[in-house]
């Protein structure tokens, strides 16, 4: 879209619509190395959303017990299971700044009420600031976009540690 004026028919003269600008969303932004945690051995989404929640927690000073109630009030609302064997659980909180990232390869495929209804090994939960609407759309979004790509989900579940997972999910 061009940004300058034009005239139209009647003479009159009014700007064109200016195109939304997106910021890029990197996950190397809000995923640590530490975030990675492999092989959890949880045999239910809550118990492995338990789980994540306690190192998490722990990384960033928060409170697990109220990260895991944000992670299960949202997924009271309706599965955040993607299909594919990947969920992406989220919930905002007042208490954080800046998005927090974990990532979870579960020992075995766990029932998430998937839309497709296979069981889930890939796990990404995502906290988000109460306050960043915008962010939090856009990396859902970008999330959904890279888990869509199955040759990244067979390398995720085959991956030999942490630093391979880690490297896999920020230089997609």
């Amino acid at each position: 879209w061009s940004t300058g004026a034009r005239t139209g028919a009647s003479g009159s003269s009014r700007r064109a619509p200016r195109e939304r600008t997106r910021v890029a969303v990197r996950l190397t932004d809000f995923l640590r190395p530490e975030g990675v945690l492999p092989d959890l051995a949880g045999r239910t989404a809550p118990e492995v959303l338990a789980e994540l929640c306690r190192p998490v927690a722990a990384m960033h000073g928060l409170d697990a017990t109220r990260l895991l109630k944000t992670l299960l009030d949202r997924e009271k609302l309706g599965s955040t299971g993607l299909g594919y064997g990947v969920a992406i659980p989220h919930g905002r909180l007042k208490s954080i700044k800046d998005t927090v990232c974990a990532f979870v390869r579960t020992r075995e495929p766990l029932p998430f009420e998937s839309p497709d209804g296979q069981p889930v090994r890939l796990v990404l939960a995502m906290l988000v600031p109460e306050h960043a609407t915008e962010q939090h759309l856009e990396l859902l979004s970008d999330l959904a976009q890279m888990f869509s790509d199955p040759g990244l989900r067979d390398q995720l579940v085959a991956a030999a540690d942490v630093a391979a997972a880690h490297r896999l999910l920020t230089q997609w």
